[in-house]
């Protein structure tokens, strides 16, 4: 008889999940996506939309050769209005037996989706931000919000954290929420200006950050905003920045911040990573993330090798 999966809830994923851990990992798996060697296979994500609910269903499948890891996420993200009770997003997690192609392990995606996020932002942060970066500003408050608040915090030393959300009580109840200090913002004007890392965690679908009032040499890291005809960030910013994303196939094909802009795709964060491309960080640059399957399949691999020491 076939061995059941492993089933690994939210809780165990959050607990298991920790980004000392997974930030190297994602650092080797961008590294070798970037090379185009062959080690990595992995689609761009293909996405079945579902107009009658203003919803999308998402399949990111993934495998990384020298690791044996193979894996998919099915997320689900909506256009929800304000007063739903529902998340934005919901996701379940994959993991193979490479070899064998049966099921490992079935797990809830929504820690590794925040998480992995968090992290591949944080490592784009480290590598790009100004010399001397005090300031970090966060556009949204939701889930992306939170979980970049907890990375960020955990692994920079910023002097002022600002938040703004287009609901008011939603930034408040953010700022209360969270182990530190935040600054609440009227606008995003506001909460830009002057700021050296900026996080655009939002489900906009028109641009909210204006390039007039992005510091000189400010880092962004542009999260939400993932179908071509969605944008956060406004042209002046796209064609003055110098661009960075997690996928070049993905991002000419899912972007509607690059799409729209024309901007041009300077270089891939794994191509920084392994010295392909530099890291400009004296200027203002934008990293442009939409997720790979290769971050959840490193991060579910990780939550399920610490899950079986336990069990």
């Amino acid at each position: 008889m076939a061995e059941l999966p492993a089933l690994i809830g939210g809780a165990a994923v959050e607990r298991l999940l920790q980004v000392q851990d997974l930030v190297p990992r994602l650092e080797a798996a961008m590294a070798s996506f970037s090379r185009r060697s062959g080690e990595v296979v992995q689609p761009v994500r293909t996405v079945l939309p579902l107009h009658k609910y203003k919803g999308y269903l998402g399949l990111m499948p993934a495998y990384i050769a020298h690791e044996d890891i193979l894996a998919t996420k099915m997320v689900s993200f909506y256009l929800r209005d304000a007063s739903s009770p529902l998340p934005a997003h919901q996701a379940t997690v994959l993991l193979f037996d490479a070899e064998r192609g049966t099921l490992k392990a079935v797990m809830d995606g929504k820690a590794i989706t925040d998480k992995r996020t968090a992290a591949i932002s944080a490592i784009s942060t480290r590598l790009l931000k100004p010399a001397q970066a005090d300031v970090l500003c966060i556009l949204g408050s939701g889930n992306q919000a939170a979980s970049h608040y907890e990375v960020f915090t955990q692994m920079f030393a910023f002097k002022e954290v600002r938040v703004w959300s287009r609901r008011s009580e939603r930034a408040q109840s953010f700022a209360s929420a969270v182990q530190g200090p935040v600054t609440v913002c009227s606008t995003v004007r506001e909460a830009v200006q002057g700021a050296d890392v900026i996080i655009t965690a939002t489900m906009a679908t028109e641009p909210v950050l204006q390039g007039e009032w992005v510091k000189l040499g400010a880092h962004v890291n542009a999260v939400g905003a993932c179908r071509p005809d969605w944008r956060e960030l406004d042209d002046a910013l796209m064609r003055s920045a110098v661009l960075y994303v997690d996928s070049r196939e993905g991002a000419n094909q899912e972007s509607g911040d690059i799409i729209l802009s024309g901007a041009e795709v300077f270089g891939e964060l794994g191509e920084v990573l392994n010295g392909a491309k530099p890291a400009l960080h004296e200027k203002t640059t934008v990293f442009k993330s939409l997720g790979m399957g290769i971050q959840d399949a490193v991060s579910a691999k990780l939550v399920f090798d610490l899950w079986a020491a336990q069990h």
